[in-house]
């Protein structure tokens, strides 16, 4: 590998651990410094974390290697993303801004839930915090994929030290740094992205003999497939429904919700939500490029690919100066690494705030918990490497199992806590076990086979089912008057 690359990695690299220093100096004497950040994100910096924690490597990977074999019907998920995503930040962002700083200054979701609903605390504690880090598990080792996939594919190197390689560097800013830290990495990881997913496209589309719109769209045409650019063919009402419904998911993901909880203020929610769908926009068009122009591109060089998901890897190697193919492979690393530490985090807090301190040590000091944070970030990372240990594993096959596991077990309880008064704690309770119950009991049966085919994306059942019963279960176990109670209380 030339050593451009090398340079443009080893800076990339200490650029995230000097930025998890400066915040490991900054705000981690505290709990509510180490999980939250104090509560005082600049809505920039919210928004980019925000989606650059939730696009993780499937952004460079997994989307691109669908659009390659599929074409343009896959653009489908996209769409769904950009409205579940905008929904997410209309509905949901601005309510938990305010509500779990009102509900006894909430730090996690489960926190919050059990403030919400005291009546079912403890249990919404417990239940919610194993989805979390059983979930997480699963969705971090997803990214630990990508990362043996890039060190294997671009350095001929070992899949597993790759994957170790990532989980590394992660685990030390994560550590050490904090929310803060997690958080200021994604803002500059989410830019590194943007840019590589502005540049890669362009490139391909201007570069070689037969280059151009026009010129891609007819080769595809004749030589991959008369429908490969087109939305519609062969698209079923259920591989519709499978598609756009991961749009679904953005309700329930904690890693990404956990972003405007820590917003600076309530009307800073509007100005982050902006920049986040101005990012997310440029950044999916830009993914859907790379996997459509770069068909084109190999096809029209007579290359062979045998991972569909390494286009991005491959591009970046065979168009570019070592520098910027350095470059380029540091947005892939960032789209990985950025998603990783967030779900790191998101599942340490669970396990400090919502088991330790609510089984083991009530009283327990700020230092100690963010000790025990630091020490639950590095065990969930071991168990992520242990499912990650696959070189076959399928990250978009990962990610959607993990993203529908959390839609579906959060999405209508965080929807419905914060905007029906009527809800219940026991409601709360059947609402994430039928979700999460929904969503494995799917996978299990193989009733997810194919989105384009039979098979129907899990997400929807477990949305379905989750939304019914806790309505059901809440209207059933009568209205205690918990959240009207803390309002007025409030007031």
């Amino acid at each position: 590998m030339d050593i451009g690359v090398w340079i443009s990695l080893i800076l990339y690299f200490a650029l995230m651990l000097g930025i998890g220093f400066y915040a490991w100096r900054k705000s981690t004497d505290t709990a509510e410094g180490y999980v939250l950040g104090g509560r005082d994100l600049h809505p920039a910096v919210a928004a980019l974390s925000a989606g650059a924690s939730d696009m993780s490597g499937w952004l460079l990977l997994g989307l691109p290697g669908a659009l390659y074999i599929s074409g343009l019907i896959e653009a489908w998920i996209g769409i769904g993303l950009f409205i579940g995503a905008f929904i997410n930040w209309v509905v949901v962002a601005p309510r938990l801004r305010e509500q779990t700083e009102r509900y006894d200054n909430s730090l996690t979701i489960p926190e919050f839930l059990s403030n919400r609903f005291p009546s079912a605390a403890t249990t919404l504690r417990v239940v919610s915090a194993v989805i979390i880090v059983a979930f997480f598990s699963v969705y971090t080792a997803s990214g630990l994929v990508g990362g043996g996939k890039l060190f294997a594919s671009a350095f001929d190197g070992s899949y597993m030290t790759g994957v170790i390689l990532t989980l590394g560097v992660v685990l030390i800013y994560t550590v050490f740094g904090g929310f803060l830290a997690v958080s200021l990495t994604d803002f500059v990881q989410g830019c590194i992205m943007m840019l590589a997913l502005i540049i890669m496209p362009i490139v391909i589309l201007t570069t070689g003999q037969g280059a151009g719109v026009d010129q891609a769209a007819e080769r595809l045409a004749s030589e991959v497939d008369p429908n490969y650019l087109s939305m519609t063919h062969g698209l079923t009402i259920l591989g519709l429904i499978s598609t756009l419904a991961w749009g679904l998911g953005y309700f329930g993901q904690p890693h990404i919700i956990v972003r405007f909880m820590a917003v600076r203020s309530v009307k800073d929610v509007a100005v982050a939500r902006n920049i986040a769908m101005l990012w997310m926009g440029i950044a999916l068009i830009g993914a859907i490029g790379v996997g459509i122009f770069g068909r084109t591109y190999i096809e029209r060089n007579g290359l062979t690919l045998e991972d569909p998901e390494t286009i991005f890897i491959v591009l970046s190697e065979l168009l570019f100066h070592p520098l910027i193919t350095g470059f380029l492979f540091a947005a892939l690393l960032a789209a990985i690494m950025s998603t990783v530490s967030s779900q790191l985090l998101v599942s340490s807090s669970s396990l400090t705030e919502d088991f330790y301190k609510v089984f083991f040590r009530r009283e327990a000091t700020d230092v100690e918990l963010v000790n025990v944070g630091r020490i639950s970030v590095a065990l969930v990372g071991v168990i992520a490497i242990l499912i990650a240990s696959n070189p076959d594993s399928n990250v978009l096959g990962l990610v959607s199992n993990a993203w529908a596991g959390f839609g579906a077990a959060f999405g209508p309880l965080m929807i419905l806590s914060l905007t029906w008064s009527r809800m219940t704690g026991a409601g709360a309770v059947a609402g994430l076990i039928a979700g999460a119950g929904t969503v494995a009991l799917w996978i299990t049966s193989g009733l997810n086979k194919s989105f384009m085919g039979a098979g129907l994306y899990e997400i929807v059942p477990g949305f379905v089912v989750a939304f019914i019963a806790i309505i059901v279960v809440s209207l059933l176990t009568k209205d205690k008057g918990e959240f009207r109670a803390k309002d007025a209380a409030a007031e």
